[in-house]
């Protein structure tokens, strides 16, 4: 009886290679642009996210615009990425001015569909309850922001200063009848400080909104402490 050949095993397949490859080019283009934020947009620096969480299985997702890309694009979303282009230098000159006070948890810096959004942590700010300003502790801090403000490529934009809180009610026998009036106050005073330290008031407009825009969950003293603070906002064009 004759005795059967062996089969040789089938080669592995190389089909992983190519999706390996792009994920290894992809992280590369990423730590690239953290480099280097300046010459990268918002709209860049998303796509990298986006591409580096896709679960695609057929490979990555190019950065590259083809020739036909732009007739995707509605109105809202071409107005976003001139936008982003507009205050990315707003935005890194910002984050290296407040470094001492986004190390201290004073600040923090973002961005959103109004502009580049300066939140300053009510509670190094402010006593519990109270408007006025723990001027000691954070007068350092309002230089900075009336010089960051007067600067070039800054000064001749518009700003706006929101007040916000808890949902913890102000104080029976306190100064201020509700969250909304303590809210709006705190903006108020903000600006003053900074007025005294050479701002332009005309530049800015106020707001107060109480404990009606949390940022996180008030059920927490974590996400309360969060929610107590004034947004500074560096509004693009089209939120004046």
């Amino acid at each position: 009886m004759a005795k059967k050949e062996k089969k040789e095993p089938e080669k592995p397949s190389t089909a992983w290679q190519g999706t390996y490859g792009d994920m290894i080019t992809l992280m590369l283009c990423f730590f690239v642009a953290l480099y280097q934020p300046d010459e990268s947009t918002t709209e860049q620096l998303a796509a990298l996210s986006a591409s580096l969480s896709t679960r695609n299985p057929g490979g990555g997702t190019s950065l590259s615009a083809g020739r036909l890309s732009d007739l995707g694009n509605v109105i809202s979303t071409l107005s976003s990425m001139e936008k982003g282009v507009a205050l990315g230098p707003t935005m890194k000159k910002a984050v290296s001015t407040f470094v001492p006070d986004v190390k201290s948890n004073k600040i923090t810096i973002t961005s959103d569909e109004r502009g580049i959004v300066i939140s300053l942590a009510s509670d190094s700010f402010f006593e519990q309850g109270s408007a006025k300003l723990k001027i000691e502790e954070s007068r350092e801090t309002l230089i900075r922001l009336s010089q960051f403000f007067n600067e070039e490529g800054v000064k001749d934009r518009r700003f706006r200063i929101e007040g916000h809180t808890d949902n913890t009610p102000v104080p029976e026998d306190g100064e201020f009848p509700s969250n909304w009036e303590l809210s709006t106050t705190r903006a108020a005073n903000v600006l003053h400080y900074l007025s005294d330290f050479g701002v332009d008031e005309g530049k800015f407009s106020l707001a107060g909104y109480a404990n009606t825009r949390p940022k996180f969950s008030n059920d927490t003293p974590e996400g309360r402490a969060y929610n107590r603070r004034v947004d500074i906002i560096v509004l693009d064009d089209g939120h004046f």
